[in-house]
């Protein structure tokens, strides 16, 4: 049985032609999708495959052009019953083999282009694909029909905090004692 884990996903940049593009396929079976899904916090994966082509960009440098295709299940953040995404989106990276540099200092902000990654011997198109999926899946999935959170703990009409233990109101109440001394 063929490996269909990382390992098996890598291209090496030296087997690479740069006359013609390399084809890309990956396309996890069910154990590793299920891997992939408690990874990601998924309820589970129900597809996912990773399609496209590296091909090479000047004399150096490779672009990895793929579509992402997954549909994953996730629990709706307000009445956590499943919810199905379909999800398709185009992932580009640029391999090159002289990135820009960074800035100096401990701060680092994120660069406009966030498809550039330094060449290395490999890449990893495992990797890719898991990342640009975690970077695709809903934040905050919501069921049809699911309620807008409300975050008030008094019940329906009440007032969140009676007006006597409002320390608004309290305020309130020492600046009309205040502006009550300056008419006196």
């Amino acid at each position: 049985m063929p490996e269909t884990g990382p390992a098996a996903h890598r291209l090496r940049v030296a087997d690479l032609s740069p006359r013609r593009p390399t084809p890309v396929h990956v396309a996890p079976d069910s154990a590793a999708r299920d891997e992939i899904a408690r990874a990601l916090g998924l309820k589970s994966l129900r597809k996912l495959s990773f399609d496209g082509q590296v091909a090479a960009q000047g004399r150096a440098d490779w672009r990895l052009e793929a579509r992402l295709a997954a549909t994953v299940v996730q629990d709706c953040v307000a009445t956590l019953e499943p919810v199905t995404t379909r999800i398709e989106e185009t992932v580009i990276r640029q391999y090159l083999a002289d990135p820009p540099p960074l800035p100096p200092g401990d701060e680092i902000e994120m660069p406009e282009d966030d498809t550039i990654e330094p060449l290395g011997d490999w890449i990893a198109l495992w990797d890719v694909m898991v990342e640009a999926l975690a970077l695709a899946v809903p934040q905050f999935p919501r069921a049809d029909g699911a309620p807008d959170g409300d975050a008030s703990a008094a019940p329906p009409g009440a007032d969140p905090l009676p007006r006597d233990e409002n320390p608004f109101a309290a305020l309130a109440g020492l600046r009309d004692t205040l502006k009550g001394d300056e008419n006196d």
